[in-house]
């Protein structure tokens, strides 16, 4: 695999309500500490600290042949080798600095895209972020890994 350590946000979604339809924008902002606003899952306190946004790459949806969105990600992203990142990594997206914060594992309701899929991701379902510095993130945004996490 390659090392690309830049990429391109393809896709900015909002979950809205439950089991509803990510929504797509074209921006939405980021919030130190929170995750996106107008996205149910936004939160900064207990286990939705780590988890205050989902990024996926485009190169394995396309791989498991599944549309932008699908697996419920708040920004798709293209050309950054998802397999790279490390916890504690820092990424420039747009206005917003994220940090990895580790895998999301994938839940029983991948299997209602198609059987068998939660196994098939395993590892492979996107990293979760927190958001350390407060912007706008916008499809067609640079994405940059700042730094590398110590070995």
């Amino acid at each position: 695999m390659s090392s690309n350590t830049e990429g391109q946000v393809v896709g900015v979604r909002l979950c809205v309500g439950h089991r509803e339809p990510m929504r797509s924008v074209t921006t939405a902002k980021m919030v130190k500490d929170y995750g996106l606003e107008g996205d149910r899952h936004a939160g900064g306190e207990g286990p939705r600290k780590a988890r205050q946004a989902l990024l996926m790459d485009r190169e394995t949806l396309e791989e498991f042949g599944l549309p932008d969105g699908e697996v419920r990600e708040n920004l798709t992203i293209s050309g950054l080798d998802f397999s790279t990142l490390l916890e504690g990594q820092r990424l420039s997206v747009g206005e917003v600095e994220l940090e990895v914060t580790g895998d999301c594992a994938p839940c029983a309701r991948i299997d209602e895209i198609r059987p068998g899929l939660k196994a098939e991701l395993q590892g492979r379902r996107g990293i979760l972020v927190m958001v350390l510095r407060t912007g706008t993130v916008s499809v067609g945004d640079g994405v940059r890994v700042l730094e590398t996490a110590a070995s």
